[in-house]
């Protein structure tokens, strides 16, 4: 074995002047603070999972976990920065856990479409999940493909990223652009639901759960931008090589937009299963927490 194949498959503390795939040393106190914070949600969402039966909220736990693999990816690499595994175990799933989240949201927007009437969507209900989910996974493919390319390259002395990378920016500007159609579509309900007076015609009692949606899809967002404008930088760019963006625009944005559902659970606030779209309107009002 190589020198440069033990330090890509072994456990070697940094060495000055010898690069990481990263750019710099991972923090140890983020991944583990990141574990923690995804770790509480996570098992905060399977026992409202578990209480509530409301089985598509399983996403938000799904993708808790996913985020969990990957925090814990980049505090291995906080101890070992050029062991390939890790780098590969950290930038594979934190690409992926995100989309349980739009995921969730989708499917939150489908039910206030339901509570407030079909007329004030373009599309039906069912439609965003089937439409924005599909998106969601071509970009993933398209992702994970050039992520693959990209990390075999960047272990590699002198090794070209740029096809990987290209492929990469590929699928996330996809990505972005089909959110920012959810985003207009998601828009364009609140002016028309605001239009219509429905939130203050007794439908005030989903207040909380839009609020919610709207915060964990603009966290969401942001967190798309950031991913978009990082890798057409490229992976020697200002962004990608400064892990405090990471922290702040990806691990915080992800913590909101799955923790909120922590303190405004859709269960207590939706339809628990989709109905026929015949327009009418479904009265909601927040569940008693007792069973009988």
């Amino acid at each position: 074995m190589s020198a440069e194949q033990d330090l890509r498959k072994g456990c070697h503390a940094y060495i000055a002047g010898t690069h990481t795939s990263y750019g710099y040393v991972p923090s140890t106190a983020a991944g583990i603070v990141f574990c923690i914070l995804f770790g509480l949600s996570t098992i905060i969402h399977l026992i409202q999972l578990g209480r509530s039966r409301t089985w598509w909220c399983s996403v938000f736990v799904i993708g808790g976990l996913v985020e969990i693999i990957g925090w814990a990816g980049r505090a291995w690499s906080s101890q070992c920065p050029y062991n390939s595994t890790a780098f590969l175990m950290q930038i594979s799933t934190l690409i992926i856990a995100p989309v349980f989240f739009t995921a969730g949201v989708y499917i939150i927007l489908g039910r206030l479409i339901q509570v407030f009437g079909r007329d004030c969507s373009i599309l039906r209900p069912s439609l965003y999940l089937w439409i924005f989910c599909t998106c969601d996974t071509i970009s993933l493919v398209v992702q994970a493909i050039g992520g693959g390319m990209a990390s075999v390259e960047v272990n590699k002395v002198n090794g070209n990223t740029d096809p990987g990378t290209n492929t990469m920016v590929a699928g996330i500007v996809f990505q972005l652009a089909s959110m920012s159609v959810f985003v207009a579509l998601a828009i364009d309900f609140l002016v028309r639901s605001t239009r219509r007076g429905m939130l203050k015609s007794g439908k005030q009692s989903s207040i909380p759960i839009l609020s919610a949606m709207t915060l964990s899809l603009l966290c969401i967002y942001l967190r798309s931008i950031y991913r978009t404008i990082e890798l057409v930088q490229g992976w020697t760019g200002h962004l990608i090589t400064h892990e405090q963006y990471f922290i702040g625009l990806d691990g915080a944005m992800m913590v909101i937009a799955v923790g909120i559902f922590n303190f405004i659970h859709p269960a207590s606030f939706l339809p628990r299963s989709s109905t026929e779209d015949t327009g009418e309107w479904l009265e909601i009002t927040p569940r008693s927490k007792t069973r009988k």
